[in-house]
């Protein structure tokens, strides 16, 4: 999917999680984590790594 898809299905993700406690396992503020994770978010990579970690998700890179 496009870059805001992922955004906004890790928002969805999240909102299941809790912000706050996603948020800080993430050492990110609640709100930085809730802009960032809308349709019309942008995360930095970095967030994005943090979210990620703080899932327990692993990402991984696919040849096409």
């Amino acid at each position: 999917g496009t870059s805001a898809e992922i955004a906004q299905s890790l928002g969805t993700v999240a909102r299941s999680k809790g912000y706050a406690t996603l948020a800080r396992a993430a050492g990110l503020s609640r709100q930085t984590l809730r802009q960032s994770l809308t349709e019309d978010g942008n995360p930095s990579l970095d967030t994005f790594l943090k979210v990620v970690r703080a899932l327990g998700l692993k990402l991984a890179v696919q040849a096409a």
